[in-house]
């Protein structure tokens, strides 16, 4: 599914997610830049894993920074465009869904990134979710206390994490052609919280 599409679902759903532009040009990437501002993120459009192939990159800071990026990234095989987004800062979260013809979605939430098929720290439940089962999801995580707060590190707003696992469960409820859905990550830090990556499989 396109970003600019996942956007407009995931908005409908009331899940914030971060600014971004699709450039398909150098010229379009610099402009897109200019508008979101430093620093952003730049990403390919078009491979599956992304970081696999060197097609993410942090902490762009100028438009020089834009130009050598974008042409790098358009080297990489199978990439259509480049997505230029704002910057989140926090811990990384994961948020997905699967398909069951037999039960319905199966909702996951852990700590996302790269370090979720590493730790496999994930809870699951069925939607859709009421509030309290998805605050349960959380709480059962072995991450539970990075989420928390931890040895003076901030944490994040547990009830609103759980108001968007809610959300994506609602959501799916009336969504049976979505086979899959992973929000990796999501970043938050305090109240703050919001989807950076999104990949959603779709079968009629």
């Amino acid at each position: 599914m396109k970003p600019d599409v996942i956007g407009e679902l995931l908005a409908a759903a009331s899940i914030p997610f971060v600014k971004e532009i699709i450039a398909k040009t150098e010229a379009e990437a610099l402009e897109a830049a200019n508008k979101i501002g430093f620093p952003l993120v730049m990403k390919v459009v078009g491979p599956l894993h992304k970081t696999d192939v060197g097609g993410v990159t942090l902490n762009i800071r100028s438009n020089e920074m834009v130009s050598i990026e974008f042409n790098r990234m358009m080297k990489i095989k199978h990439t259509s465009a480049v997505v230029l987004a704002e910057q989140a800062e926090g811990i990384e979260l994961f948020l997905g869904a699967s398909y069951e013809p037999t039960f319905g979605h199966v909702i996951l939430c852990g700590i996302g990134g790269i370090f979720v098929e590493v730790l496999k720290d994930t809870t699951s439940g069925l939607a859709p979710l009421s509030f309290e089962e998805a605050n349960s999801m959380i709480r059962n995580l072995k991450a539970y206390p990075i989420i928390k707060g931890f040895r003076g590190k901030a944490g994040i707003n547990r009830k609103k994490f759980a108001e968007i696992i809610v959300r994506l469960s609602t959501m799916l409820r009336f969504a049976t052609e979505i086979k899959e859905m992973d929000l990796n990550p999501l970043m938050g830090s305090g109240d703050k919280i919001v989807a950076v990556d999104a990949r959603i499989r779709i079968e009629k």
